[in-house]
């Protein structure tokens, strides 16, 4: 298997269990369901350590209680965390609203990040990164990084030049009209002269990746949704899992949809261990 890199959040998520929609004005009644472990970087990472992947994460945890408590979950799923920083302050802290039916919102209480980019990132030998960081300021190590192997990153930030990487991934919902019409022209922008493919999803609607030379696309399959927190982490996890592996997009862009559309069917933030198991299978 690959040794995998990956850059992004690690976060304490505070689950509600709303009793209804929500709605502007409205007064809701909801059940408190705990703090689990969440974050783009640390949902991506643990989903591909249990596809059996060396995952060394690159985030920032505080100094409080939460960190050592994500940090022991992390470790206890397979993730290398030697290179996490540790920052004076409270661990990044999300409430997560989920409504009847799955749909997540996500209200962030707290951000804890690096003081600056991980230039530790270029010592390591790794065969992939995967960046779920909306810093701009990591455009000159993926630069001298997408020299020597495969970057992938999630989109936004949107700046021209932010992201050089050979994959971009993104949410048909962070995108305006005009950037969804023209994606593989916003994908060129973002990524320079190395982008050979952006992904976009849009949720039940499917995903498609474009290139210079074709257009691809997968539906999304329908499943009895539970929380959809963390599917589009699931979905690059799945993504980088098949990529590492030299499958043709063809064939990795239909693996992602399995692993983001496995993702809602459970009441996590991160895709468990079973069901990657179950996946790969």
């Amino acid at each position: 298997m690959a040794h995998i890199a990956v850059i992004g959040s690690i976060a304490c998520d505070e689950v509600l269990q709303l009793a209804g929609p929500l709605r502007r004005g409205g007064h809701l009644s909801a059940t408190h369901c705990g703090v689990r472990l969440g974050g783009g970087g640390a949902n991506t990472a643990v989903a591909l350590a249990a596809a059996g992947h060396h995952v060394t994460l690159l985030g920032a945890v505080g100094d409080d209680a939460a960190a050592k408590a994500r940090l022991a979950e992390l470790e206890q799923a397979g993730v290398d965390v030697r290179h996490v920083a540790r920052r004076a302050g409270p661990t990044t802290r999300s409430l997560i609203l989920v409504e009847p039916g799955g749909e997540r919102t996500v209200v962030n209480l707290a951000r804890c990040e690096e003081a600056a980019p991980p230039r530790h990132l270029l010592e390591l030998a790794v065969d992939a990164v995967y960046v779920r960081s909306r810093r701009v300021d990591l455009a000159p190590l993926l630069a001298r990084k997408a020299a020597e192997c495969l970057i992938v990153a999630h989109v936004p930030p949107v700046d021209p030049g932010s992201r050089p990487a050979q994959v971009l991934v993104c949410s048909e919902s962070d995108l305006t009209p005009a950037e969804t019409q023209d994606a593989l022209g916003l994908g060129a922008s973002i990524a320079g002269e190395r982008l050979r493919w952006i992904v976009v999803t849009a949720g039940p609607g499917g995903a498609r990746a474009l290139s210079s030379a074709e257009v691809l696309a997968v539906p999304a399959a329908r499943v009895d949704t539970v929380d959809t927190t963390g599917a589009g982490d699931a979905f690059a996890a799945g993504l980088v899992h098949a990529l590492v592996a030299h499958r043709p997009m063809s064939e990795a862009l239909a693996i992602a949809a399995r692993f983001g559309t496995e993702a809602t069917r459970w009441a996590s933030s991160g895709l468990p261990a079973h069901a990657v198991a179950r996946l790969l299978r």
